[in-house]
């Protein structure tokens, strides 16, 4: 399998991720983390059900892959995210280790890997990450849209 069919793999499954925040009434963003062909964590938004700020997919998924793999430092591991990550969780990324950031389509409003701020490659911090992006973009963008969508229609109808 080659490295573009590998990403799509993993983004699938945070596709999947994003999809059960979508069902739970959240923002449709979904992560996972991969270490050594394996999935060692799975995210997806929980902000609103938990009442944390912080509870955003990635955060969620370093969460879980910290507890699988008994360790913060993911030296090696890929994150796989639906959508640019923001400054927090670009940050968070930064400080776990991620050795590679896989992200389907880009946040306008508060993107910080490409579209505002380019944090994962800023020389003054303590670590670098390599970055794609555009996998799977249009099916990442479509889950957002639609729940934004989905909500204006919900109050211009309320």
């Amino acid at each position: 399998m080659d490295l573009i069919q590998e990403d799509e793999r993993w983004m699938r499954l945070a596709l999947e991720e994003a999809e059960a925040a979508a069902r739970a009434g959240e923002v449709p963003i979904g992560a996972v983390v991969v270490l050594e062909g394996k999935v060692v964590g799975r995210g997806h938004n929980l902000r609103e059900g938990m009442r944390d700020p912080t509870a955003h997919a990635e955060i969620m998924a370093l969460r879980d892959a910290g507890t699988v793999t008994g360790s913060w430092r993911l030296d090696g591991a890929g994150l796989f995210v639906t959508v640019e990550p923001c400054p927090m969780c670009a940050g968070a990324l930064v400080n776990a280790r991620i050795r590679r950031l896989v992200f389907g389509c880009r946040d306008p409003k508060a993107g910080a890997v490409r579209t505002l701020y380019r944090l994962t490659e800023d020389s003054r911090l303590n670590h670098r990450i390599e970055v794609a992006e555009g996998v799977l973009e249009e099916a990442s963008a479509a889950l957002v849209s639609d729940f934004f969508n989905r909500l204006r229609k919900g109050r211009d109808h309320a």
